[in-house]
């Protein structure tokens, strides 16, 4: 087992055991337990009271963070010839078709986002054992497939993020940077969760909201109190 360090033992000593949180109380702490040289990213574990098994309980969507992730996403557009003009000064960084999916075939991912027309998902689909692991696959719930590539990719580059549950219930995502403001990670983590609130099934019984947890990169992960998220719900409906 590793040692600690002093920044570590220091870092640990600022989360009160068995405290939680308000979401404004974490996204200001998770900054100060930060120990890493780098601008660690800040992310957001949360475990739903739902059944993943379950086709009417699976929670799936996006989320547009009004602060951005901080990330530099890297877009590929797969699309036909007359909307490449478009895709590229919406600021996609490879635009093309056929010549794409080679790259791909060969073996080629070094991107973070595919976006594509519904006419070329017919080419794509061979591409699925490639793509399907990497959670490269477009999907047109996640607005990666569309007509308007355009729009999708400048909402990417703003902050748009996809979200899946995984099979124990949880949707682990980014939200921010460390370098971001206690206010800017508040508001983003806030938006991906009134977003979780808009999606929730209408089948799933009891508590919504298990546990949210936040922390960045190799930080311990700070416990955010379910009933501050129930203060936000309230302020949006005000």
């Amino acid at each position: 087992m590793s040692k600690l360090t002093k920044n570590k033992k220091l870092a640990l000593s600022k989360i009160e055991e068995g405290k939680v949180y308000s979401l404004r109380e974490a996204s200001a702490l998770v900054k100060e337990i930060t120990t890493t040289k780098f601008d660690a990213s800040v992310d957001i574990d949360v475990r739903l009271g739902v059944d993943p098994r379950k086709a009417n309980q699976m929670v799936r969507g996006v989320a547009s963070l009004p602060h951005g992730t901080g990330k530099e996403v890297k877009v590929l557009v797969l699309c036909s010839p007359d909307a490449e003009d478009a895709a590229k000064d919406a600021g996609a960084d490879y635009v093309g078709l056929d010549e794409y999916i080679e790259k791909i075939k060969g073996g080629w991912t070094d991107i973070d986002v595919i976006i594509t027309q519904p006419a070329i998902m017919g080419k794509i689909g061979a591409l699925g054992r490639i793509l399907g692991p990497r959670g490269l696959m477009p999907n047109p719930k996640s607005g990666t497939v569309t007509t308007d590539v355009a729009q999708a990719v400048k909402e990417v580059k703003q902050g748009k993020i996809d979200f899946k549950v995984d099979k124990a219930g949880i949707i682990h995502t980014s939200v921010g940077k460390v370098s971001f403001t206690p206010e800017q990670i508040r508001e983003n983590a806030k938006e991906f969760i009134l977003t979780l609130l808009r999606l929730k099934p209408t089948t799933a019984k009891g508590t919504y909201f298990k546990s949210i947890y936040l922390s960045s990169t190799m930080s311990a992960g700070i416990k955010v109190d379910p009933k501050s998220i129930e203060e936000i719900q309230k302020q949006e409906q005000v």
